[in-house]
Parts: C-alpha cells; sequence; structure tokens
C-alpha cells in the first residue's frame, strides 16, 4: 500500500527538511520510500514542493504523483495544486497561523494547527513545518514521532546540530496540539504495515 504525501509551502518555513524526515523516519521503520523535492531558487520566500511516498512494500508511486493520500500545507500559495492532486477522501494538515479558513473539499479531512505561532512560542519560527509533522505524524500515524527524532541527528549537518533540541520541540509541540483534534486519518489499517 503507498501512502503519497505532498509537503508545501514556501523557503524558510522548513519544509524540506521536514520531507527529509518523513522519508527518512519512513526508512527507519523498515518501510519502502520515494522522495523528490522541487524548489525555486529563492532562498526565502520562493516555492518549495516536496512528495514523499511511503510504502509497506515496494514503491508503486512514482515520485511525482498524480493523486495523493494526504498533505501537508504551510502557504495558501500551493493550495490550488494540493486541491487538484489530493484524492477523495484525503487529508490536508495546514497552518492555521497562514491560512484561516482554507477552501474545503468537502469529501476531503483537513486539520487546522497553528504551527507557526507554535513554532515561535519554541523561539523556532523556522521550526513551523516540523510542528505541522509531529502532528501529522499523530493524526495519521504513517510514521512514528520516534523515528522522525532520530532522524534529525541522521539528517542535520555539524553546522546545524545545535538546533537539534529546538527542533525536537518543534515535533513534540505538533504532536501534543494535534491530540484534541477529534478526527484521525490512519495510514495503516492495524497502525502498522500491512
Amino acid at each position: 500500500m503507498d501512502r503519497e504525501i505532498l509537503l508545501t509551502g514556501i523557503g524558510g518555513q522548513g519544509v524540506q527538511l521536514a520531507a527529509k524526515l518523513l522519508a527518512h523516519g519512513g526508512m527507519r521503520e523498515g518501510r519502502e520510500v520515494m522522495q523528490f523535492s522541487m524548489f525555486s531558487g529563492t532562498m526565502r520566500g520562493g516555492s518549495s514542493e516536496c512528495t514523499v511516498v511511503v510504502a509497506d512494500g515496494p514503491v508503486q508511486a512514482p515520485p511525482v504523483v498524480p493523486r495523493a493520500w494526504a498533505a501537508i500545507a504551510m502557504h495558501p500559495s500551493a493550495l490550488a495544486v494540493i486541491e487538484s492532486k489530493l484524492r477523495a477522501g484525503g487529508a490536508v494538515l495546514y497552518n492555521r497561523s497562514l491560512l484561516d479558513e482554507p477552501p474545503h473539499r468537502p469529501e476531503c479531512t483537513w486539520f487546522g494547527i497553528d504551527a507557526g505561532a507554535v513554532a515561535a512560542g519554541h523561539g523556532n519560527p523556522q521550526g513551523q513545518s516540523l510542528v505541522a509533522l509531529g502532528a501529522f505524524a499523530t493524526l495519521t500515524g504513517l510514521v512514528g514521532l520516534e523515528a522522525l527524532e532520530a532522524s534529525l541527528a541522521d539528517l542535520l549537518p555539524a553546522y546545524r546540530r545545535h538546533t537539534i533540541a529546538s527542533n525536537v520541540a518543534c515535533l513534540t509541540a505538533g504532536a501534543q496540539a494535534a491530540l484534541p483534534l477529534a478526527h484521525r486519518h490512519p495510514a495503516w489499517n492495524d497502525g502498522g504495515p500491512t
């Protein structure tokens, strides 16, 4: 079973790191993974889009997918892309800091997390995608929070290692922010690979 996830935002929100963590966390848990990233040449403010496919067997989907199981939307600029690619019954976790009420496809589930405010409250404004990723992991069970946290040490270069603690705090805060949400969008039938 393939689970395709779109991660979208703008440069400076941490979208690329969140996608790498999701892919690496899936690998740490023994799943098959594929990741593809696209971003503009602007360091801050340019578009940033990633596709991550996590599967319980050989990946069937190409890295650029026509349809996605779920999405993480950090900025309103990519909502049209997400809405056009999201499968019926899919789910979107959106950054409520920038999107008060995104347009809804009624057959999909929309989860709002105030990722920008939560990250800023932890002294890491660039960690808002990690807040969203922690919430997404809690809502879907796609990848465990522990695997995401462990992946930080594997992925961050030496000059960024000093941010591990604040990044873990953002992941954890996102997971905690998702706990009160009533619905879930389970990735796997029994909470694990099928």
